[in-house]
């Protein structure tokens, strides 16, 4: 089997002194995994980037079996951003939600532009708020939509709506019930990501068997030093 596409970097790992195992979110076959001739070699170490885009030529000889990457970078993302570690975090994070949530070798072109998109937000002044609001499209395109609306109660409290969950008395942030609102503050922000966290374990995390991905705790703690 052979086909050529361009996919996004979402994790590499050393498979041997010259090689390594790498899987991209490809625009046309999904998430695909291969190996990587000359990895470690300076042509391309240095493009070896999670979130850099890259042309792609796979093969393999028999289906299911490990097949193999020859690759040549298509546009430089990652290090644009190397010096702003809560975007560099936020990449890693995204990558590997996409990594882990979705399903090897099924086409899914809906994630690929969104990746694209993801790259595009990166550079708003209010990318954080985006990023919220790109994760839950992201769950949406695996089957997995929500509406917090339905979760909530509403009451005035100074003349503005307050949302909660009945059963905790828990506030919601009124972004997530209306994007017509915007965030009150920074941890109008941190709330919103930790109700979204909170969504992803329960809803897709645990009840598929899945870990819980580490590299999101570590990206919300970064966005709390802000």
């Amino acid at each position: 089997m052979k086909w050529q596409d361009k996919g996004f970097l979402l994790s590499i790992n050393k498979y041997n002194e010259n090689s390594a195992v790498a899987e991209f979110l490809t625009e046309s076959h999904g998430k695909t995994s291969g190996v990587i001739f000359g990895a470690t070699s300076k042509k391309i170490k240095n493009y070896l980037l999670i979130g850099n885009r890259f042309h792609l030529n796979f093969s393999s000889k028999y289906d299911g079996k490990v097949g193999y990457f020859k690759i040549e970078i298509d546009k430089i993302i990652t290090p644009y951003h190397l010096e702003n570690k809560i975007k560099l975090y936020c990449i890693i994070y995204a990558m590997n939600l996409i990594k882990i949530i979705t399903v090897e070798n099924q086409e899914n072109n809906n994630i690929f532009c969104l990746i694209e998109e993801f790259f595009l937000f990166l550079q708003n002044k209010n990318w954080l708020l985006n990023f919220i609001f790109w994760e839950l499209q992201i769950y949406k395109n695996i089957g997995y939509d929500v509406n917090f609306k339905n979760y909530v109660k509403n009451k005035l409290h100074n003349g503005e709506d307050v949302y909660f969950v009945e059963s905790t008395n828990k506030i919601v942030p009124s972004f997530l019930i209306n994007q017509k609102f915007l965030p009150k503050n920074q941890n109008d922000i941190i709330e919103g990501f930790k109700i979204v966290g909170d969504y992803l374990d329960k809803t897709i995390i645990k009840p598929n068997n899945l870990k819980f991905p580490t590299s999101r705790v570590e990206f919300l703690n970064l966005i709390k030093t802000i």
